[in-house]
């Protein structure tokens, strides 16, 4: 599985993120970021398609 697009659960779902706090989705199907790039985290907001891949990016001619 890649780190660059979401990674979809079946709903609801309940995430406990890293500082205590739990992020809960009553949808039938929740979106996890995976990349970081939401500003909706832990919720994909479609960040990872604004910029390439992390194995793209800085890749230069050699």
């Amino acid at each position: 599985m890649g780190t660059d697009g979401p990674m979809l659960i079946e709903g609801p779902v309940e995430i406990t993120l890293p500082d205590g706090s739990v992020a809960r989705s009553d949808r039938f199907m929740a979106a996890v970021c995976l990349c970081g790039r939401s500003a909706r985290y832990p919720w994909c907001d479609t960040s990872h398609r604004r910029r390439p891949p992390r194995s793209q990016r800085g890749a230069g001619p050699e």
